[in-house]
């Protein structure tokens, strides 16, 4: 995972508390959660889109022997 060990992990870890403290870890941790889900589900509907238009493209140029450039 990114080339990160144990004691990187924790060194990290130990960071984050001093900075936001154990009380808040859990909504941190939510919303980094939460950022990371919305993130991947951007990037998975522009790849559906993009499939999308390649296929559509593809079954146009099939229909009229022509090729875009």
């Amino acid at each position: 995972m990114f080339g990160l060990g144990t004691q990187e992990l924790l060194i990290i870890l130990v960071l984050v508390m001093i900075i936001f403290g154990a009380g808040k870890l859990p909504q941190v941790g939510g919303a980094l959660g939460k950022g990371l889900r919305n993130f991947k589900k951007g990037v998975n509907e522009a790849e559906d889109d993009i499939e999308e238009g390649q296929v559509e493209e593809i079954s146009e140029n099939n229909g009229n022997g022509k090729k875009d450039a």
